[in-house]
Parts: C-alpha cells; structure tokens; sequence
C-alpha cells in the first residue's frame, strides 16, 4: 500500500482505494483540500437561491420519498433535515465493525467534497473531525436496501454529527453522541436545507466494505497459491501443467499470474523433481492440475471489481444533484447496483476458491488418493485421528460460503409506497461477502497446515526454496507430525499468520514477490 505520510487530503476529485483502506485501516489523517471547499461552496449558493426563491425542489423544499408532492414552508426547511436524519435512524442487530463506520464517514465525505451536493463545506469537515477523533458512531447490521443508498447506516452517523445518537470514543467506551462530539472538541453541526439528506443519500457503506475486501483478497489469493503449490508437492504433482507456454495457449490474464506464481513457488524442489521420470499417472486431479484456470478466474474477477470501484471512489453520489449550471436534476447515482453485483460477483469466486482447497486438502488426508501418506497424516491411524476433524471444519466453511454465494443483488424489494420499487440489496451482499472472506482465510490456513505437514511427511526430500521457507515460518509457530494434540490453537495460529502477510513475506524475501 502506498505510503500517505499520515495524511490524507480530499480533494474534489475522489479518492483512491489505498488512501481508502490507509484512512479505514490505518492511521491517516484526512483534510478537505482548498478545491472541494470551492467547489461545495458553489453548489451550497445555488440551494440558497431555491430556499428565498421558494422553488419547490425535491429533498430542499418538499418531503421525501413518496412525500416529495409536499411542499415544505421556507421556515421549516431545516428542521425537516433533522426530522430526516431522526426517522431514517432506525437500524437494529449487532454494531457494525469500526472499520466500516469509518468508511461510511470517510466516503460519504468524499462524495460531498465533489461538489454536486449543495451543502457547505462544514458538513464534510464535520465528518472528518470525527473520523480524525476516532469517534465510532454505533451503525447496526441491518437498515440499508441498497437505494436510495445506505440510508440507515448513514443516518446513524449523522445522528452524532447533529449531537444525537449514539457513538463510541476512542478507547471504545459507549456514549452519546453529545457526549462523543464535547470530548474531542467538535461543536454539533446545525443543518440547514438539503444537508440532512446528502449525509444519507449515498452507497458509502458498501464501497468501503468492497474496497476493504479487494484489499483482503489481492492477499488472500496470493497465499492460496502459495497453499496450493505446497500441496502440489504434499501430493507429488507435476508442476508441468502450469508452464507458460500452455498456458498461453488459453490467454486469460489472471490464469497466466497464477501459473506463473506456481512455477516460481515450485522451482527448485527435489520433491517434484523426484518422480518427473518414470511416474505412471499420466496427469494430476482437477484440484492440482486446474488450479491455475480457478484461482486465476477469481483474480480476474477481482480485477473487474477493482474497475467498478475505481470509478465509484470519483463519482458524486446524490439526489438531487446541484449542477455548475445551477439545475437541480433528479437522478438515480444512489442505486448500488454497479456496486452490488461485484460483490456478489467475488462472493462466487470467494467461495470456488475454499472449495478447491478444500478439495486438495482431502486428497491429502486420503491414502487411496495420497500417493504414500498415511491416513489423514496420523501416526499410529485409529489411534490417533490427525487432521480428519480439521478438514470438517474446513468443510463445514466451504459449505457456508457456498450459501453466502448466492446473490444478493437480485433480490429486489419494493419500499416507499412503491416509490422505491426496485432496490440492490448491495449493503446485503457486502456483509455476506465480508463473512465470506473471513471463511476463506481460514479455509486456506487449513490447507497450509495439512500441507506443511504432508512435506514433513516426504522427507528426505526437500521442497522448493519458496515453500521451504514457508514451512519454516509456520513450523516456528506450530509444531509438525506427531502424535494427536489440541489443534484448534494451531489453526488459529495459522490463520492468523495467514492475515498478518507473514507467509508472502517469506516469499517474498526466498523468490522475490509473487503476482
């Protein structure tokens, strides 16, 4: 991730997805730019003019919704944005990690900052003074369609910005909203016409969770490679099904990253080097053979969602919309339908990527398919179980992520009166995502510790370089064969040195970084 110096600056141009994660993630900082407080100020004269013109103008001056044929008096204008933000705070389940609240904070930010909104440039500094004070406001699980927006999720952070609502500080100690704003300093915003509606009108809450997982997943699919090649070896596979020239046969770019991947991650290793002449399989299972063509599809899955993302980080989303011309234009920038089919889109990959694994990681276990380990690389088999269970777990994952699979962004409801007659359900599909790559992660840290153990196994031959050092790294942490043990710690273990980058660091540092 490229480095911000601790500072991030909003400018009226958008973000990019590593300022994203930097600021969600991270400790930046981040400051509305001199441009996007132009830029606001522009559009905030514009609203003025509709309010003393008393101009009927959806959200400004007329209800919302199936309320927009009300037309509001003048005088009350602004108490009808804080009446907005009260009613459409009404989300219920769990809190939702502080990591996304952030990211509701910081892009619903960055859309105001372009300048399509018509709200003054205090209504984007009040949002990152907060996020710059680490106040967490308290978002629940459910409340958002998808369109108009994240519109529960959104005025649950609003709710604190006026003074209201419910927050956490700093240290995570629950308050109220009054309460989070007077300990850091931060005067409650008074709203004034269409500012109550832009803090809410926006897909903020599935971008960030889309960007946060494409931040996980360009990590994950690199370690599922790494997986993979140590189980090619486990199982005495061939590395010759990767090599570049048949792979070109088939030019598909992310199947090209991660054959190639797998050549580097094998080169050098006795093990497969051991049976290349004279081996009387003709060629490896699918779940070897194919593992480039599956894990390269997910990134190539991964790379169209990084486009779609990309796109949304520089985009206004409101309704209406303040043009430069001065036109207010009714639009439907709101609808997370762009956003909600990659989630669900990676939420497919997500899950095909734990099945394969899950595939190879059986083979392992099975010595009618293991090519010379013993029963679920147990000694003393019967006795002692090895890693049957564990592989029910990785089971039990797939399985999961397979339901979590199944899309949400066609699931449609009508709401409003039927004014809203046709949603995206993508806040639906990034929660169920979000689950999803937490399950992968541990769906390959079981893989990677059947595998180390498969080429403990097959010594005295040697791994390659690469996984050789990988095995090391995991060996300091967990032990090797031997016999049953407590194994839930050491899964735990693995996942988490599978998080932290620990195994494509080693890589990295053995071969060099991996694609």
């Amino acid at each position: 991730m490229k480095a911000y110096n601790g500072l991030v600056e909003l400018s009226s141009r958008g973000l990019s997805r590593d300022q994203v994660v930097a600021v969600l993630r991270g400790s930046a900082r981040v400051e509305l730019g001199d441009d996007a407080r132009e830029a606001m100020l522009r559009t905030a004269a514009v609203v003025d003019g509709f309010v003393h013109a008393d101009v009927p103008v959806y959200g400004v001056t007329t209800g919302f919704g199936s309320l927009a044929s009300v037309v509001i008096p003048a005088e009350r204008t602004a108490e009808l944005q804080l009446a907005l933000l009260r009613s459409h705070a009404a989300g219920m389940g769990t809190d939702i990690e502080t990591e996304v609240v952030r990211g509701l904070m910081l892009l619903r930010a960055r859309s105001l900052a372009r300048g399509y909104s018509g709200v003054r440039p205090i209504v984007a500094e009040a949002l990152l003074a907060m996020l710059n004070a680490e106040i967490t406001p308290v978002v629940h699980e459910y409340g958002s369609l998808g369109a108009s927006g994240d519109l529960a999720p959104l005025a649950h952070v609003a709710m604190v910005l006026v003074g209201e609502g419910a927050a956490r500080d700093a240290f995570g100690q629950l308050i109220t909203g009054g309460q989070a704003l007077a300990g850091a300093g931060i005067a409650p915003l008074v709203l004034r016409e269409k500012e109550g509606l832009a803090l809410i009108n926006g897909t903020d809450g599935m971008l960030a969770m889309l960007c946060l997982a494409l931040s996980d997943l360009s990590e994950l699919f690199r370690v599922a490679d790494i997986a993979a090649a140590m189980s090619v070896e486990g199982l005495l596979g061939t590395d010759r099904a990767f090599a570049a020239d048949l792979q070109a046969l088939r030019p598909q770019v992310g199947q090209a990253v991660s054959a190639a991947n797998l050549c580097r991650l094998l080169a050098g290793s006795d093990i497969v080097a051991s049976h290349r002449h004279g081996d009387s399989r003709v060629q490896d299972a699918y779940s070897l053979r194919c593992t480039p063509q599956v894990h390269g599809a997910g990134r190539d899955t991964i790379a169209y969602a990084e486009t779609i993302a990309d796109r949304e980080l520089v985009a206004a989303i409101d309704n209406p919309m303040i043009l430069p011309d001065g036109r207010v234009e009714s639009c439907g920038n709101f609808h997370g339908a762009p956003i909600g089919y990659v989630l669900d889109f990676l939420a497919i990959a997500v899950a095909d990527l734990g099945s394969l694994c899950e595939r190879r990681t059986d083979r392992m276990l099975d010595p009618a398919r293991s090519f010379g380990l013993p029963p679920f690389l147990a000694p003393d088999a019967g006795v002692n179980s090895g890693m049957m269970i564990a592989h029910y777990t990785q089971a039990a994952m797939v399985a999961e992520n397979r339901r979590h699979a199944v899309p949400a962004s066609v699931d449609t409801m009508a709401t409003s009166a039927m004014q809203e007659d046709h949603v995206s359900m993508g806040w639906s599909a990034a929660r169920k995502l979000r689950v999803a790559i937490d399950n992968l992660r541990r769906i390959i840290a079981v893989e990677l510790c059947v595998a180390a153990r498969a080429l403990d196994l097959r010594h005295p031959l040697q791994p390659s370089p690469a996984t050789a050092a990988v095995l090391h790294a995991i060996r300091e942490h967990v032990p090797g064969p031997g016999a049953d043990r407590w194994l839930s710690p050491e899964l735990a273990c693995l996942e988490q040195l599978v998080r932290s980058g620990t195994l494509t660091a080693v890589v990295a540092d053995a071969i060099g970084p991996l694609d």
